[in-house]
């Protein structure tokens, strides 16, 4: 009896991954031993993190874990199936109808994460009949939900209110490519923050510019729920614009501090998302755990505004203080806080020697960001000590200089 070996159809697979290492863009999964929190234990070592989304410290606070615990105990470990068959339960209805009012919307939907709540809106709401435009440095859920739909698209330069308006006019004036008349809908898709840059979206002239040119609005607040707005309510809120955004995106995995996104607006959106987005349609549903944590931690933004107080707070402290060792912030207006270095390996290599002095850090390298523009992405949280974020400060200051980074 012979046996054959046969190839490894994905041996390329190795290749292309030693190029990445030599391009120096190779990024190991760092593994956490510990509760996520300030504080916490990675890869075997104790170190101050300022690598989480948990801007107000909610993934250990008490009502969310006790929260969950009786949720567990009530509705068992997981929900058994999709919500259209027999996943629905009522844990998920009054978290979606708490989102609404916290929203100041007509309905709620909720999905897995905030990825697949864009994946799962725009290719439901936009079809070949439309277009969608977006800015040019939308979250890669909103490319990727543009890459489901059908719809063309352009894209703007990045806030450029001005270069938008020049997209709708001929949008209005010209109609569909094909000469068969007007787009049924122009979606203007936005971050509400930019989450590599830590940037406001200019919200109001956005919105402004579609009301004249007669598109609609849908803005992705993954970074400014929690975070903008009163007691987190978001960009929307920021901004006094409520009733003229059309859909709004939110994630309950950043501020939140658990799992998901959801989507907000009409219940006419709401009813078609239920029957048409794909990732909620084929997704089993929230664990129950998970959706009474979520709806305990949206009571608690409103039961305890002093968390974003500190979490700003602890913010304008943090970026002064880079700021004054001569860091490069770039053009951050929010917790989200790049230091940016330029180039791939002495970004990774600044991460490593942060990391091996006592701070997480990550370092961010291309495609997240254009190759000349690796950073390493800080965000303080609500949770951090001025022990900690001391700590922090003097470890950047001396890996800083070590590296040339900074002035000796």
């Amino acid at each position: 009896m012979t046996t054959t070996t046969q190839r490894d159809p994905l041996a390329f697979l190795g290749d292309e991954l030693e190029e990445l290492k030599r391009q120096h863009l190779y990024r190991p999964l760092r593994v956490l031993s510990s509760m996520q929190g300030p504080e916490c234990t990675v890869d075997g070592r104790r170190v101050v993190s300022l690598a989480s989304n948990d801007y107000l410290g909610l993934t250990h606070h008490p009502r969310l874990l006790a929260a969950a615990e009786r949720a567990v105990r009530e509705f068992g470990a997981g929900s058994g199936a999709v919500r259209t068959i027999a996943g629905t339960m009522t844990l998920h209805e009054e978290l979606e109808a708490t989102l609404a009012r916290f929203k100041g919307t007509e309905a709620v939907l909720t999905f897995q994460s905030g990825f697949t709540a864009n994946t799962g809106v725009i290719p439901t709401i936009t079809g070949e009949d439309d277009l969608i435009v977006s800015d040019a440095l939308n979250h890669a859920s909103i490319i990727d939900g543009m890459r489901l739909s059908k719809a063309p698209r352009k894209v703007y330069p990045h806030k450029d209110v001005a270069a938008l308006r020049e997209i709708l006019r001929e949008a209005r004036d010209r109609g569909r490519p094909d000469g068969a008349g007007p787009y049924r809908l122009v979606l203007v898709v936005t971050d509400g923050v930019f989450s590599m840059d830590g940037d406001i979206a200019p919200l109001p002239g956005i919105v402004a510019a579609a009301e004249e040119f007669g598109a609609a609005v849908m803005v992705d607040d993954a970074h400014a729920s929690g975070v903008l707005g009163r007691n987190g309510r978001g960009s929307v809120d920021h901004f006094g614009l409520h009733g003229r955004v059309t859909v709004q995106v939110g994630t309950l995995s950043k501020a939140v501090g658990v799992l998901g996104g959801y989507v907000a607006g009409s219940l006419t959106l709401r009813e078609m998302l239920t029957q048409r987005a794909r990732p909620f349609l084929f997704s089993t549903s929230h664990p129950p755990a998970v959706a009474a944590a979520c709806l305990e931690a949206i009571r608690i933004f409103d039961d305890e505004p002093e968390l974003i107080e500190r979490l700003w707070s602890n913010t304008r402290r943090f970026k002064a203080e880079l700021t004054r060792l001569g860091f490069d912030t770039g053009v951050s207006e929010t917790p989200i806080t790049p230091i940016m270095v330029g180039e791939s390996a002495t970004a990774i290599r600044f991460s490593e020697r942060l990391f091996e002095e006592g701070v997480f850090a990550t370092s961010v390298v291309y495609p997240t960001v254009a190759l000349d523009k690796a950073r390493l992405r800080t965000i303080v949280t609500a949770a951090h000590s001025d022990e900690q974020l001391e700590v922090a400060l003097a470890t950047f200051e001396r890996v800083g200089r070590e590296l040339g980074l900074i002035a000796g």
